[in-house]
């Protein structure tokens, strides 16, 4: 959340602004020391049961939707790192989705980042019925769960992650709440499964960024003998 004080604070006169949806079913429990710890100025929610992340199919954190300001996806969720902090985790650099996103907030519908209707239809294609269930079963795990049935919620919690192996929300809160031992796994040997925390990031699509060319460096006077 500190990277993203920042870009707030550089961008947030300009007709920008940030909500943060914290997605974790303790609710404020969890993740109210964290917010409460960050300060932020912009807006922050809990969301309890998920629905962000099931209404835009996140499947991580940090994600970000650039919506406008009639309410429009501008570009469909996907990861947003706004600092190198996790750099050598992640393979990834802050630095392409930092100038896209001040690209647009600067041009609008004119920057070359807003994607097109027909990108972001292929972007948002519609879910398949095994990743309807598989939200429909984290629901009913994290009900359970805070019913006070953990031990009820774990096979509803494995069956949400059998029908979409890719949510990695689904299997961080799972493991969270009811201990990883029930899944005779843990996160990292689950990372590790795929290839790695470079493989547990997919890369934001910026086929419109082109990194600056470095300036040729002078050559060096040579000194009077």
């Amino acid at each position: 959340m500190p990277g993203w004080q920042v870009i707030y604070e550089k961008l947030k006169d300009q007709n920008f602004e940030i909500v943060s949806v914290a997605q974790d079913t303790n609710g404020v429990r969890d993740a109210g020391p964290w917010i409460t710890a960050a300060k932020p100025a912009f807006t922050v929610l809990i969301d309890e049961k998920h629905e962000v992340s099931k209404l835009y199919n996140m499947v991580n954190v940090p994600t970000g939707v650039w919506i406008d300001e009639t309410g429009h996806i501008v570009r469909p969720n996907e990861v947003a790192f706004v600092d190198d902090r996790f750099k050598t985790f992640s393979g990834l650099e802050s630095e392409p989705y930092l100038t896209a996103l001040k690209d647009w907030v600067a041009k609008g519908p004119a920057s070359a980042y807003a994607m097109s209707e027909e990108k972001l239809r292929e972007k948002l294609a519609a879910g398949s019925p095994e990743l309807a269930m598989a939200a429909a079963e984290f629901g009913l795990a994290s009900y359970l769960y805070k019913a006070g049935h953990g031990a009820e919620a774990v096979a509803h919690f494995k069956e949400a992650q059998r029908l979409n192996p890719k949510d990695w929300n689904y299997k961080r809160q799972a493991y969270a709440l009811t201990g990883e031992k029930e899944y005779g796994t843990t996160f990292r040997d689950e990372v590790e499964k795929i290839g790695g925390s470079k493989v547990y990031y997919t890369p934001p699509d910026m086929t419109e960024y082109k990194k600056k060319p470095e300036e040729k460096k002078k050559p060096e006077e040579k000194k009077p003998e």
